[in-house]
């Protein structure tokens, strides 16, 4: 990526010292992100990988390290190959059936990401050999995540407003309760997990993947002094796109009216795709037009969320998501990908 370092590029030094940490990509590209345990993951449209800062033996003495202070070793970088199966059938392409499989591949190498972060992790064993959490646990783990997340954001209002069933006047009014509930248990959800010690560390990695991929977006040099003037928050974050979700679900459930307890959990959850899909062609539109007027207004919500679940990271941080990325540069260049391309490709940051 030769373009990646031109000696003629601006850098974020160049700008007002007032926007320090607020600065904006003015386009948008399609690359995507996650944070890990002490890392980034990097997503490009044919090209995924992950950087992990490892800990040094000190910081491995007493077994696994202290979550809230981190590791402080080198880093270490994981990259793999990556083909979207919607580009090898037409009828995946469509919008809403694009956006769910695009979805379900993110989540597959959102958890393969946490796996290899977490392995990263671990003290090696007598032997010396590294250790690595089994294929079994990890699936449990997954499926438990997934069944979680179901049960606390769809089931549980559905639930808790059918209690009250008899006495709500119309199917409305149960639909208007029931969200309130769920956006309710969404905000406190998101509110509990920002203040959790052990989980800082990964909110600064979250905001060092934003920075990074703004940086990128505004075509700078990606140094982590460049990256530090972007602001945390981006319009694509996946805290923004679960928000999106509460709110297109009302719009999706809302002509089902008033159901008996099974048939409305079995619509809340059979409906969770037609959500997702259709909440991904929302947060994609609102990543097209974020200097826009319209959609600054309708992003406003999502990204002050996004100061919950992000944190300002430190130089060291940001180096570490800049190496997934360049990682991801070193193959391909985003910013050449074809319309065909990002049919594929997750939009989520």
């Amino acid at each position: 990526m030769g373009a990646m370092s031109a000696p003629t590029k601006p850098s974020a030094a160049d700008a007002d010292p007032a926007a320090t940490a607020s600065l904006e990509a003015p386009r948008d590209l399609p690359v995507g992100g996650q944070a890990v345990l002490e890392g980034v993951m990097m997503r490009g449209v044919s090209t995924w990988a992950v950087a992990v800062r490892k800990p040094t033996a000190e910081e491995l003495e007493g077994g696994e390290i202290d979550p809230t202070k981190g590791a402080h070793g080198e880093i270490e970088v994981t990259s793999e190959p990556l083909v979207s199966i919607v580009k090898r059938h037409k009828l995946l392409r469509l919008p809403v059936i694009r956006g769910v499989v695009a979805l379900g591949e993110s989540l597959k190498i959102g958890f393969r990401a946490l796996g290899i972060s977490a392995n990263a992790q671990l003290p090696a064993d007598d032997d010396g050999k590294e250790q690595e959490i089994g294929g079994g646990t990890w699936a449990g783990t997954v499926v438990f995540a997934m069944l979680f997340a179901i049960g606390l954001f769809f089931l549980l209002p559905a639930g808790l407003t059918n209690i009250f069933k008899d006495d709500i006047p119309n199917s409305f009014v149960f639909l208007v309760i029931e969200k309130a509930i769920r956006i309710a248990i969404f905000l406190a959800y998101i509110w509990l997990i920002s203040r959790m010690r052990d989980l800082q560390r990964v909110f600064e990695y979250h905001g060092a993947e934003h920075k990074t991929i703004s940086c990128y977006e505004a075509g700078l040099d990606l140094t982590p002094e460049n990256a530090q003037g972007f602001s945390r928050l981006h319009p694509r974050c996946g805290t923004s796109f679960l928000l999106i979700v509460m709110i297109v679900a009302i719009f999706v459930f809302a002509p089902l009216g008033k159901l008996d307890l099974h048939w409305l959990l079995i619509s809340r959850v059979v409906g969770i795709p037609l959500v997702a899909g259709l909440a991904f062609e929302v947060i994609k539109l609102f990543g097209r037009n974020r200097t826009k007027r319209w959609a600054r207004i309708l992003m406003w919500p999502g990204l002050q969320l996004q100061r919950l679940t992000t944190r300002e990271p430190d130089l060291s941080q940001l180096a570490v998501a800049i190496a997934a990325l360049d990682a991801v540069l070193a193959v391909e260049n985003p910013a050449d990908a074809t319309d065909e391309d990002k049919i594929g490709m997750e939009v989520v940051a």
